[in-house]
């Protein structure tokens, strides 16, 4: 799965046993522009260090596996929780800004041709 966005924040490493270590970050993903979603991701082992190579506000596009799995409580009840691993960060090719296409043509009503009839030219 990928996602762009904005890099949001990133959190310190997290050394959770001697063997494994993880990083979480955050990126502001936007759908809808009036809901804004702030999504985290973890990496994990030797990827940890990957989000040093951006910096906040960076737009970037995260390759991410989705893990799930279900806990018990010592009381017996059960509950599911999910992470998202990313294992790939890159520069975002869609920049939005100077020198990207509109995303909907443009169009100047003094360069359309009138014929002289007031028909639409449809």
């Amino acid at each position: 799965m990928v996602i762009e966005g904005k890099l949001h924040a990133k959190m310190d490493v997290v050394q959770a046993s001697e063997s494994f270590r993880r990083r979480a970050f955050v990126v502001e993903y936007i759908e809808n522009p009036l809901y804004p979603q702030l999504v985290s991701f973890e990496l994990v082992q030797d990827r940890v260090a990957e989000i040093d190579k951006f910096q906040i506000g960076e737009k970037i596009e995260v390759t991410f596996n989705l893990r799930g799995r279900e806990w018990t409580s010592p009381q017996g009840e059960k509950k599911y929780f999910n992470t998202l691993e990313a294992w790939r960060i890159q520069k975002s090719e869609n920049t939005d800004g100077a020198g990207s296409p509109p995303s909907t043509p443009v169009y100047d009503m003094e360069d359309i041709s009138s014929d002289g009839d007031d028909t639409l030219p449809f």
